[in-house]
Parts: structure tokens; C-alpha cells; sequence
């Protein structure tokens, strides 16, 4: 048992830093532990709520398309109680026109990242759900070329009123608004049109802010008013 410890310690090493490398590259928040990991990797299973649309286990993936007897985009939803988090996953357009992440409290939307392929948007949702007094404003866009049939990664953070969405490592839309501050019951997924892919979704806790980020969120918000 002895001469096998180290084997085991090593494994066991080996295994965490694995874990470690797995965790996304952040630009605001630093991550705590995973609040939910969801592979996608097969049907949906009953901790999703799917509203609208197909969504079906495709390729190693969840692909979800549009219905259009719905006459609404196809929307899948998860509980989760956070109000800071991190949440990464992957994505592949084929066909959609537009595909979001969702972000809802008990009483209706939220927030939101959106992408088509002409890129990345953070958006504040329509809080009341009516034509007035609070209406949808997209906060920000990073315009890039999202080809179809090419898998994407995102990493989405969640920091009181801040929001912060990074596409492949690179390509960052950041935005701000009160109305952002609040609790968040779940999360959706949805789409617009015909198909879109997801893969590997995590949540984390944020437990605080990137030793920069002071300094990036003013060169940001610098940017955005270019």
C-alpha cells in the first residue's frame, strides 16, 4: 500500500489540475465551486423545463430549433438560484438566426447575451414584459463573423449590476445597468429559426473580481463609448 501511495497522489493530482484547466478564462470574476455542470450531451433531462421549440440529443450534443407552429423562438430552461456566477459552455449555429442566454428572476427576464452570426450582444431584458416603462436596450456588442458549422465557446459573467460576455477567448461585449443587479432564479436557452447546438455547460460561483479588473471595466467602458 505504501509504494502505491504516490501513484495514487499523483492520479488524484493529475485529476485536480485537470479540473483546474477545464475552468474558463475570466476577464471580471474569479470562480468558486460549480454551482451545476451539464454535460449536453444527451436528451434533456427533467431538470429542464422546455417551453417552446425541439430539442433533441444530436452528435454528442442538445440541438434546439425552432417550431413554427409556436410562433415563439425555442426556449429550454433550468432553475438555478444565483445572483453572481459564471457560465460557460459551447455553442454551433446551423441555420438559427439568433440564440441567447437567458438570465430570469421569479418574475420575469432579466438580462441576456445574444448571438448571431454577426456576433455577441449583452442585453437588458424587458423587465415589466409590456411596451412600457422599462423597455430591452442592448447594453453592448462585439461584432465578429460566427461561421455556421464551427463550435464556439462562451463565458458569460455575472457581477451585480456589471455583465460580461467572451467569445472564443477573445472577442469581449460588456455592459452595465441596475436593473442587471438582481436575483436570478434560472436560465434559459434559446433559439430563433432553425438549428443551434450546445455542449458543456458549467455555472460557477463568483467569489470576486480579477486582480485588473478595475482598470479593464473603465478601458471598457471607454470603448463602448467610441
Amino acid at each position: 500500500m505504501t509504494r502505491l501511495l504516490p501513484l495514487v497522489l499523483f492520479a488524484a493530482v493529475g485529476t485536480a489540475a485537470a479540473e483546474r484547466r477545464a475552468d474558463p478564462q475570466t476577464v471580471m470574476v474569479t470562480t468558486g465551486k460549480v454551482l451545476l455542470d451539464a454535460p449536453l450531451n444527451a436528451a434533456l433531462g427533467k431538470d429542464w423545463k422546455v417551453g417552446k421549440g425541439k430539442w433533441e440529443a444530436a452528435d454528442g450534443a442538445v440541438r434546439g430549433a425552432e417550431l413554427k407552429d409556436d410562433m415563439h423562438g425555442a426556449v429550454a430552461r433550468h432553475d438555478l438560484a444565483v445572483k453572481d456566477a459564471v457560465i460557460a459552455f459551447s455553442f454551433k449555429l446551423d441555420g438559427a438566426k439568433t440564440i441567447s442566454l437567458s438570465l430570469n428572476g421569479a418574475k420575469g427576464h432579466i438580462s441576456r447575451v445574444r448571438i448571431n452570426p454577426k456576433g455577441v450582444s449583452v442585453v437588458k431584458d424587458d423587465q415589466d414584459g409590456k411596451s412600457g416603462p422599462d423597455t430591452a436596450a442592448v447594453l453592448d456588442t462585439a461584432t465578429v463573423d460566427i461561421k455556421p458549422g464551427e463550435w464556439h465557446s462562451l463565458v458569460v459573467e455575472l457581477r451585480g449590476p456589471d455583465i460580461l460576455a467572451t467569445l472564443d477567448g477573445k472577442h469581449t461585449a460588456f455592459g452595465t445597468h441596475d436593473a442587471i443587479a438582481k436575483d436570478k432564479a434560472n436560465f434559459g436557452l434559446t433559439v430563433a429559426g432553425e438549428t443551434a447546438s450546445f455542449k458543456g455547460l458549467k455555472v460557477y460561483e463568483a467569489i470576486g473580481t480579477t486582480k485588473d479588473w478595475s482598470a479593464t471595466r473603465e478601458k471598457l467602458l471607454a470603448e463602448r463609448k467610441k
